[in-house]
């Protein structure tokens, strides 16, 4: 990672138009939530959790993220889960989003 995208954020994130802008960093916020509170998998369904064991809204988020920007903008926001929440939990999210779009844990 470079100074740059330390200071003014992942590129696939900073070139969005304002509203898609606005929207994946809401989503970003979301999965801080997640992470912190729940994390992105279990080692049980129920509740949050659907039968594989991965956070449902974590994945709802990353399908949304996919439509959006594909693969590039979900390595971008994984890349911010990391830096916010560290590795393991980015570890996590790779799973939970095992799956969608070219995604590949």
């Amino acid at each position: 990672m470079n100074l740059i995208t330390l200071l003014f954020g992942e590129p696939a994130i900073r070139t969005l138009d304002s509203m898609r802008k606005a929207e994946v960093k809401s989503l970003i916020e979301k999965l801080v939530r997640i992470g912190q509170t729940d994390d992105f998998l279990s080692l049980a369904p129920g509740g949050p959790f659907n039968m594989q064991m991965h956070h449902r809204e974590a994945r709802e988020i990353g399908q949304r993220v996919n439509e959006i920007g594909g693969l590039p903008l979900m390595e971008a926001v994984r890349n911010t889960i990391k830096r916010r929440l560290k590795a393991v939990m980015a570890e996590h999210l790779d799973h939970a989003w095992k799956g969608i779009g070219d995604w590949k844990p």
